[in-house]
């Protein structure tokens, strides 16, 4: 930075210069004491440089408004959401949220070093701050094969780029509880910088262990019970409201029965459709939520904010104060957060209900396009075979992620299995280099009837996944995935139903975000045709089936696998 710049902040803040903008007559949300402070601010270039009394070459008069820091999403994945950086970011910022702190560990475990080039390529010259953490586990066990292995001499080169923050959620966390060295020397490498944690029911001296090891986060925790635990450990506490994983309101609740502070809470989403953030909100949802279940607004507001920036050492984000980015919210009030303008670095890019600045978006890189790469699947292959009418079944729970690992009987023919109403088949079939593994499981609770769900999205090695009550649909609907180069697909009775084709690395659109809500939509309507389970989402669910650190019970392409006991059944 140079010095003129700070005499010319330094004069306006002394009142000897006009400032280039002030707000006027604001009530100002100061995270720091937690009280409404009413006076103006004054913004130079894109940066607040005083709060008080001032004028400026332009002035808004903010009319007694609300004002408070831009929301920080703490934890999430781009890549999720199906589109890319730029048509993500015209879905939140009408939301509030100027900053993201995601983890690009699922394109990355497509197309290893090239996926996290891309994203970084993507994101620059965005109205929004995009910082990301460096994925630490791809792939994120070897219970699975993926499309990259990422080292820590790989990813060594990026701790000089000030857009990556630390390293990305540790999911494997045996790994660091057994001390294994590929593991540590990851974490070794990010020792100066946040970790990001993900340990699902690890408790007493595991939890220490990993504590030990330098991980600091964890958005994992779904009972009081854990978040406590970790609290008291010294982690930072992400309380995750996406599509999938509703965990805030068992969190908020039990926190406030405990007479707990939230100093080192924070929001994420992870993981949450386009559609529920255009019908809720994003992380200005998790605020709402929260404050309805007790939380004082502004301590809310903190969790979306300050909390976040000093969790992740982002000195100038997170507060309306001198010295911090003039990213800031006018709120028309602060029950449901109705937001009038937002600004990023001082420029207004949303009022009257609409982004007023352009997002121009490129794809060229053929290093994350064709990653679809399949042999010729056929129906023997389908086939499971099940002794005595018993097997081991996925039991899904309603909203929910994790699962159930049920023993049951199920109805066979000739010695194998036959799908019906209560139980369905699953397949997981190897896409990256096509070396026709195939991983057969059986769900319950899922109840499609008359057809086939498919996918490329397949948490986290991002494999074709496939679900149905018959062989013939299930063929069908994994052709029709290789045929687009991976997306989502419904089939029933020998008919395509809907595809989303997601040609970038399987997993992102390139067209717009309405485009891939409308789709994603009218294919959800088929799929829940099919008597797809109403308490649980199709989509999101199937994605999650596959990733072996969830658990109890998950299927990879390498068979079907015990979580709890970390071995294949």
């Amino acid at each position: 930075m140079s010095v003129n710049l700070k005499r010319h902040r330094i004069n306006i803040a002394m009142k000897r210069e006009k400032s280039d903008l002030v707000i006027k007559n604001a009530n100002i949300v100061n995270v720091f004491t937690k009280e409404i402070i009413k006076g103006d601010i004054a913004i130079y270039k894109d940066q607040i440089v005083g709060i008080g009394n001032y004028s400026g070459v332009r002035e808004i008069d903010a009319e007694g408004k609300y004002v408070c820091p831009g929301f920080i999403d703490s934890h999430m994945h781009i890549e999720s959401t199906m589109v890319t950086p730029g048509e993500f970011a015209k879905s939140i910022i009408p939301h509030g949220t100027t900053t993201l702190i995601a983890d690009p560990h699922e394109i990355a475990n497509v197309c290893g070093i090239n996926g996290i080039n891309f994203m970084l390529n993507q994101s620059k010259g965005l109205p929004l701050n995009i910082y990301y953490m460096m994925p630490s586990s791809v792939p994120s066990t070897s219970f699975e094969n993926n499309g990259a292995d990422l080292t820590a001499e790989l990813i060594e080169p990026f701790l000089s780029n000030d857009k990556i923050l630390g390293l990305g959620e540790v999911m494997d966390y045996p790994a660091v509880t057994n001390g294994h060295e590929k593991m540590l020397k990851k974490i070794d490498l990010f020792d100066n910088k946040i970790i990001d944690g993900h340990s699902p029911n690890l408790t007493g001296e595991a939890l220490n262990a990993y504590r030990t090891a330098g991980i600091m986060t964890d958005h994992e925790c779904s009972t009081i019970g854990e978040a406590l635990e970790r609290l008291r450990l010294g982690m930072y506490l992400q309380i995750r409201e996406g599509s999938g994983a509703r965990n805030l309101k068992n969190l908020v609740e039990g926190l406030i029965k405990h007479h707990m502070s939230f100093e080192r809470c924070i929001f994420c989403t992870d993981d949450k459709h386009l559609e529920d953030i255009r019908k809720e909100g994003h992380i200005s949802y998790n605020i709402k939520k929260a404050v309805k279940y007790g939380v004082n607004p502004i301590d809310a507001i903190c969790m979306a904010t300050i909390n976040s920036a000093q969790c992740y050492k982002l000195k100038r984000l997170g507060a309306v104060a001198p010295g911090y980015s003039a990213d800031i919210l006018i709120l028309n009030n602060l029950q449901d957060l109705s937001i009038d303008k937002v600004f990023y670095r001082g420029k207004v890019i949303y009022e009257n209900k609409k982004v007023c600045t352009k997002i121009n978006i490129k794809i060229d890189d053929n290093n994350v396009l064709n990653t679809v790469r399949l042999q010729n699947i056929t129906i023997e292959d389908l086939k499971i075979k099940i002794e005595n009418n018993t097997a081991e079944v996925i039991e899904l729970l309603p909203h929910e992620l994790i699962t159930k690992k049920r023993e049951l009987k199920v109805k066979t023919l000739e010695g194998n299995f036959v799908a019906d109403e209560l139980f369905s088949k699953i397949a997981v079939i190897e896409r990256h280099k096509a070396t026709k593994n195939i991983g057969l499981g059986i769900v319950s609770n899922f109840n499609i009837k008359n057809g086939a769900i498919a996918s490329t999205v397949a948490h986290d090695s991002h494999n074709l996944i496939v679900i149905g009550d018959n062989d013939r649909d299930m063929l069908l609907a994994i052709d029709e995935i290789k045929k687009v180069n991976g997306g989502y697909t419904v089939v029933s009775n020998g008919k395509i139903k809907g595809t989303l084709p997601l040609p970038v690395a399987g997993l992102m659109s390139d067209k717009s975000s309405e485009y891939v809500e409308t789709t994603l939509n009218k294919m959800l309507e088929e799929a829940l045709k099919l008597g797809i389970n109403k308490n649980i989402d199709p989509f999101i669910t199937l994605s999650f089936l596959a990733l072996p650190v969830i658990p109890e019970i998950r299927i990879t392409d390498k068979g079907l696998f015990d979580v709890t006991q970390f071995k294949f059944i």
